[in-house]
Formats: C-alpha cells, structure tokens, sequence
C-alpha cells in the first residue's frame, strides 16, 4: 500500500479518534516522530525556513527547497508525510508543477494556502490573500496535477485575519467544491471561531496548534470534539530545540564544560540507535 493510500485510510477514521501529526523540518525529528508511534509526518514551511536555512518564514524559499526536504525526509521514514507547499509558488501552472514535484519527492499530502506572494507563517500579523477565485482554481489545479488519484489535496486560507471568520468559511467550502480533501482555517483566534469551523463545515477539518500563536492551546482531543479530524503540532520539536541550542551555548560559553548538562542530551548510543546504526551495519551480513 503506498503512503497516500495508508493516509486517506487514516483520515476516514477521523470521525472517532483524531489523526495527529508532530511537525518539523528534517529527517531526524520524522525519524523521532516515526519511532513515538506516530503515523503521520508533517513537513512545516516554516520549520523547513528556520531548522534548515535559518531563515525566517516569509516567502524566502520555493518548491525546490521544500521537494529537497520531503525527499529526504521520505528516505528515512515509513509513514505518510504531509507537506506544507506554501501557496504552490505562482499561478494556477505553478501549482500544477509544484504538486507533481512533490508527489514524486514522496509527499502523500500536499497543503496550499491562499496568502498572496510574498507569503508568511500564517500566525503573523498583515497578512494578505489573494482573490477567492483565484485560489479555487489553483486548488483545482493541484487536483488535476495529482498523478496518483490516493495524494491528499490539503486547502488553506488565511483569509480569517484580514477578511473575517464569514469569508474564510466561505473559501474553504469553495476549495471543497474544486476537489479539496482537507480544508483548513489558518489561525483561528478564539473559541467562537474555532467552534464556528467545526459546527458549520462538513468534511474533514485540520486544526494547527501552534503554540503561542493566534489559536487557544488545546489538546488534539479538545480539538476533535469540536469537529476537527486532523491536528498538527509543525514547530513544536523546533520551538524546543531552539530553547536547549541557547541554554546549551549560554551555558558552555559561561563555562567551557558539558558535564552538568549529560542528562539533558542522548547519549553517543542512542543517538547511533535513533539513525538506526544497526540497520546499516548489518546491510550485506
């Protein structure tokens, strides 16, 4: 069964449990998500900006930057990876391209929003969409580009900031009519909203939970009760890490020693198991 199949399986049971998807931006974090007992990866836009290039999320990257990182990410792990594509980068023909380009990297999903280029992380503020017209058709686009009939088109807008919660509903249920699998709010800022989406949509909702972002934190069940069957968590392994990077050079620049920080790290053999050493080493044996 290939991964795009596996995922649509999962996402049909999404009415009595929730399908929940850590996020990040490389193949160590898919690798750690795989082994917790996770059965889906998501590739955020804004981790593959900030763990891989150090750039921040604003539309400084495009699809060959993030086919780069599914392939590789798809090269490690066997689970279903869901993609954050940005807004496809361009027009109708560019999504069409895009999608193609990262099915055959080996994405099972593919998410497209509706910001207009230059984009950002959809929990900034001034953010600016493009005509609703305009990004139905680029959904359509990307169900027709799909060459295996199982790929998950996800459609984003982030139309509730700038256009209210009234437009996004109705975009949404547009990009559903076109073909879309998933729809998505981006950044819903309170719990009248969260509960409009999930009361007034049909079909299989995704919620983010970025922390410290626009959205209330609440868990993946909190999230299902309102009706969403989809919940990623894409920086949270970033966020994390980002903090013990900074303790850790604060602290070996005040001391020039690591000893005091052993139990807060892997060690040399666990970190050999996560890459999965063993596996590589009894290649030919």
């Amino acid at each position: 069964m290939n991964h795009a199949s596996t995922l649509r399986k999962l996402l049909a049971k999404t009415d009595s449990t929730p399908l929940v998807a850590p996020g990040g931006g490389t193949p160590l974090e898919a690798l750690a998500v795989e082994r917790a007992g996770f059965d889906a990866f998501y590739l955020s836009g804004y981790a593959v900006a900030a763990w891989r290039h150090g750039l921040p999320d604003i539309g400084l990257l495009g699809a060959l930057d993030t086919a780069e990182a599914v392939s590789s990410i798809a090269r490690v792990i066997d689970i279903p990876i869901i993609c954050d594509a940005d807004t496809g980068y361009g027009d109708e023909a560019s999504v069409y391209s895009t999608v193609r380009l990262l099915e055959n990297a080996g994405a099972a999903a593919i998410q497209l929003e509706d910001q207009a280029w230059p984009k950002k992380c959809g929990h900034m503020n001034d953010k600016r969409v493009i005509d609703a017209d305009e990004a139905t058709r680029k959904i359509a686009a990307a169900v027709k580009a799909r060459q295996n009939p199982d790929t998950v088109i996800i459609a984003r807008t982030d139309s509730l900031s700038p256009l209210g919660i009234d437009e996004a509903i109705r975009r949404v249920r547009m990009f559903g009519e076109a073909g879309a699998d998933v729809l998505f709010i981006d950044a819903p800022q309170s719990m009248e909203d969260l509960t409009r989406i999930g009361s007034e949509l049909d079909g299989i909702l995704m919620a983010n939970m970025s922390e410290s972002g626009k959205t209330p934190a609440m868990s993946a069940d909190e999230f299902h009760k309102l009706g969403f069957g989809l919940v990623v968590f894409p920086t949270t392994a970033l966020r994390m890490a980002a903090q013990s990077f900074n303790e850790l050079f604060s602290h070996l620049k005040k001391t020039g020693d690591t000893r005091e920080l052993r139990d807060r790290m892997f060690g040399l053999d666990e970190l050999n198991d996560l890459v999965r050493l063993d596996v590589y080493n009894n290649i030919g044996r």
